[in-house]
């Protein structure tokens, strides 16, 4: 699944400032959320969001994972895997004696020959694969998307062997919902409105943009221990802006359908945005990881599947 909606999310971010008017609250409009997922992989700008998000997080998620021990040998699940690239990274890190499995709704966007296997799971839905058996679970901008968090929890937890561990990230838009942190003219103001509309569409679909700082609280209550975490946000660069260009462009018809923007409003931030006139920025990333109690038991051979 793996988005940002912030500019994207996974998460949308939200607007900001002075003067500046917020999107109605999700409850205004009296009904029910839709729970379809925004930032459907189906859609063109799926992969090229990839792409972005993967060079924005990928070292920040490696560099936790090398941290919690993953080694050759090793057996690791990716959840909502969205891209390539993180599982391909594990494949690498537990070589040929070890063993991933990248799972998403969608895997449209996974190398079925990339050095892991490739399955269609819903981590709500579905039972864990190979329960009590992973040394990594990771999931990151996944959990923040699903209507039933602590049952995504529960089936990922659940698939650790003891000792295990389980490495989740998820935006917390409204830490930091702006898109421009230096708002100093009117194009700047524009793009914190779009983040707020975005943020707003998110919200309507069932996203939880608070949940980033509740990560650690949630790992202890799911059994883990040893719980700790981090955050992060990049300012500027080309990632960002790429990012924020293709995640506009795949909800452009739903801020419309909404009367959350128009089209000469779009446009005019597209055009910005290519002619690099905005310092862009995202959410932060909140990484929160936790180890399943108990001693792990001994390892025999090749991580097998």
């Amino acid at each position: 699944m793996s988005s940002f909606s912030d500019p994207g999310s996974e998460p949308g971010t939200a607007a900001g400032g002075p003067a500046r008017s917020e999107p109605s609250s999700p409850g205004a409009t009296g009904s029910a959320p839709d729970h379809r997922y925004l930032l459907d992989n189906a859609r063109v700008e799926a992969g090229e969001r990839f792409t972005w998000l993967a060079e924005l997080f990928d070292g920040v998620t490696r560099g936790h994972v090398d941290r919690l021990g993953v080694r050759a040998g090793g057996r690791c699940w990716e959840v909502g895997a969205g891209g390539p690239s993180i599982p391909a990274a594990l494949a690498a890190a537990v070589g040929p004696t070890g063993y991933v499995l990248a799972t998403d709704i969608d895997p449209t966007w996974l190398d079925p020959h990339g050095g892991y296997e490739v399955r269609r799971h819903d981590v709500v839905a579905d039972p864990p694969p190979q329960p009590g058996t992973f040394d990594l679970v990771h999931a990151r901008l996944v959990l923040v998307h699903l209507p039933d968090r602590a049952r995504a929890l529960a089936t990922m937890v659940a698939a650790l062997r003891p000792g295990g561990w389980l490495l989740v990230e998820d935006a917390d838009t409204e830490l930091q919902p702006l898109a421009c942190l230096d708002e100093v003219g009117p194009a700047q103001r524009r793009a914190n409105r779009l983040r707020g509309a975005v943020r707003e569409l998110l919200t309507r679909r069932g996203a939880d943009l608070r949940f980033g700082r509740t990560l650690p609280r949630a790992l202890r209550a799911a059994g883990l221990v040893d719980v700790a975490a981090a955050g992060c946000f990049p300012v500027g660069g080309v990632a960002c802006d790429r990012l924020e260009a293709a995640t506009v462009r795949m909800v452009r018809a739903e801020l419309l359908a909404a009367g959350l923007a128009d089209d000469a409003e779009i446009d005019a931030h597209l055009a910005a945005v290519d002619a690099g006139e905005l310092d862009l920025t995202l959410a932060p990333l909140i990484s929160a990881w936790g180890r399943r109690p108990g001693p792990p038991p001994p390892r025999s051979g090749a991580g097998g599947r």
